[in-house]
């Protein structure tokens, strides 16, 4: 269960401590890995390291009986929202890319190219018509009334899409980034498979530019969780990641036409695209406007943001590690391109090191000092078969019958207090969008050689 980002809320106090944590980025990479294949839907391939997940969702159909199987619930529930999940690709592809080395040294190059494919593979089936995509499956509110394996579901799983008549540029472009992203991971080893997510990618940003609005508006029931703020970043996000694939210059164009309405946007999540969509663009054009824009964000979260006692940067109270996580990811992305190189890739460190246990705790399930054992995760909370989950499941106080290894949790208040409760989804529910720059970040640490 998740609600809509707030953006960046910043307030203003700054507290400077010191940490010094060592951590096996590796190990965590490896785990973050298997977090997702935890969240996959559909028909499992024989290959599942997570054995106590079986097949789930296999009659996932579209209005007019289009295979939409596959793909990842979105977090400890089991809808599959594609806007979030578009965004979780781009950055796990954008990790890939840009931390191979990382990726290598973890022996997890293969296993990311996997995950990055089960979502491609899902969007590939979602996208039935140049101007038709499915961006939702099952209702987030019918959903969150079952507590229970997702091989034992029975409601209905309706199917929602975005059309001409019913538009939604973020979430189109913000698939057309995860395609062209993906094209490139692949564009070596399967050149076939690259191109077809090339295909998609041009088709699904012009449909995003053409017909414009919010994919929330159109399909209505993802308001249960996932309410969009605006898409004009999307489309600029959208058009860096094709200007990257492609090197046409036409989608630079795009990006200048839209200037005006992004450069005073921020932020970094599922909804706001700012932060990596100006260092991304730093890196391809090497203008000088992108630069400062990811230099201002960075110095004024880093400086001027709000901080727990512990240090670690607050900006909302449901699921906090993940934005503290992503400031960090785009921030040390910038430090890539020699902008405050050391002191951002400290800080960077610093936010890593609290989720994984300098704060007094790991907030990685199943990795580190009091890992979460009550996560708000319905497959992970089930015992195996034929013992009964239900919601006397949930709100038992049992740790959950399956290690969920990886899963980042929402994490801690505004005063670093953090209480193991599968109920308080807020602090304690995961997300495939949680573990997007969090596992990125890894990889780029491991390369670093930290």
């Amino acid at each position: 269960m998740r609600l809509l980002s707030l953006g960046a809320v910043f307030l203003f106090s700054f507290i400077t401590i010191t940490v010094a944590g060592s951590y096996n980025y590796k190990d965590v990479l490896q785990k973050s890995l298997l977090f997702y294949e935890a969240q996959r839907s559909g028909k499992l391939p024989a290959d599942q390291k997570v054995k106590w997940r079986k097949d789930s969702a296999l009659h996932d159909k579209g209005n007019n009986g289009e295979d939409l199987t596959g793909g990842y619930y979105d977090a400890g529930d089991f809808v599959k929202f594609g806007f979030p999940m578009a965004f979780t690709t781009t950055v796990l592809s954008w990790g890939l890319l840009d931390h191979h080395k990382g990726y290598e040294s973890a022996g997890s190059v293969e296993e990311c190219m996997k995950a990055i494919k089960w979502a491609t593979d899902y969007f590939i089936k979602c996208h039935v018509s140049e101007y038709e995509y499915y961006g939702q499956v099952g209702s987030g509110n019918v959903d969150h009334a079952y507590w229970g394996r997702p091989e034992d579901m029975t409601e209905a799983r309706p199917a929602y899409k975005i059309t001409a008549s019913k538009p939604g540029s973020d979430l189109a472009a913000e698939t057309a980034a995860a395609f062209a992203a993906a094209s490139l991971v692949f564009k070596s080893s399967n050149p076939t498979y690259a191109n077809v997510l090339l295909k998609h990618a041009k088709q699904m940003y012009e449909f995003g530019y053409k017909y414009r609005g919010l994919f929330s508006d159109s399909i209505t029931d993802s308001k249960c969780c996932y309410t969009s703020t605006h898409y004009e970043d999307e489309l600029v996000w959208g058009a860096a990641w094709l200007y990257r694939a492609t090197g046409d210059k036409t989608y630079l164009k795009y990006v200048d036409a839209l200037w005006d309405k992004v450069k005073s946007m921020y932020g970094f999540d599922w909804d706001q695209k700012f932060g990596g969509a100006m260092v991304l663009l730093a890196k391809l054009t090497g203008e000088a406007k992108y630069k400062t824009a990811i230099t201002n964000y960075c110095n004024y979260v880093f400086e001027k943001g709000t901080r727990t006692s512990k240090g670690l940067i607050f900006i909302y109270d449901w699921g906090p590690l993940r934005y503290a996580i992503n400031i960090a990811y785009v921030c040390l992305r910038a430090a890539d391109l020699g902008i405050n190189t050391a002191s951002y890739r400290a800080e960077a460190k610093k936010q890593m090191n609290y989720a994984l246990g300098d704060a007094g705790r790991s907030y990685v399930i199943g990795f580190g000092h009091n890992p979460p054992t009550h996560a708000h995760h319905r497959a992970a909370s089930c015992p195996d078969k034929p013992a009964v989950c239900n919601w006397n499941t949930y709100h038992g106080s049992q740790p959950n019958a399956h290690v969920l290894y990886g899963g980042l949790v929402g994490g801690p208040n505004n005063n670093d207090q953090f209480v193991d409760n599968r109920t308080d989804w807020r602090h304690s529910e995961v997300g495939c969008d949680y573990n997007a720059c969090f596992q990125s970040m890894l990889a780029h640490f491991v390369e670093l050689g930290y």
